[in-house]
């Protein structure tokens, strides 16, 4: 039986600017015990339980041109977070673009520097993402 996610995986461009973004506007942090692989890369700390998101410098066979303006209607993962309007504040700060989710509940979008899709919510214990 499946408990949890250990972690997800976003392949990325360049790593410090992915780091950049996810450590300094998000706040999450990194983890330094990432094995020595043969390709760039960082692990990022989500919760005390272990879950992880890891950032991969590898050839990205997805375009960013042509993804739908709303992340919810895209691959994304989904993160529950403490504060929502907090994060939001952050990321208009950063100038990084958001959406709010379409279906009314405390929720939006937003998308890295290489367009991976990102869910942000309070919580997700009200209706499926959209």
């Amino acid at each position: 039986m499946i408990k949890s996610i250990a972690h997800a995986s976003f392949l990325v461009e360049d790593v410090q600017r992915s780091l950049d973004f996810y450590c300094g506007v998000l706040k999450i942090e990194q983890n330094m015990s990432r094995p020595n692989f043969p390709f760039e890369g960082a692990w990022l700390d989500l919760n005390p339980q272990g879950q992880q998101l890891h950032l991969m410098k590898l050839p990205n066979p997805d375009p960013k041109e042509g993804r739908p303006a709303h992340g919810g209607k895209d691959r994304h993962i989904a993160l529950v977070v403490d504060d929502l309007e907090t994060l939001a504040k952050d990321l208009e700060k950063a100038g990084v673009e958001f959406s709010r989710s379409k279906s009314g509940r405390a929720a939006f979008f937003c998308r890295d520097p290489d367009g991976n899709a990102l869910e942000f919510a309070e919580d997700f214990g009200m209706t499926k993402s959209s």
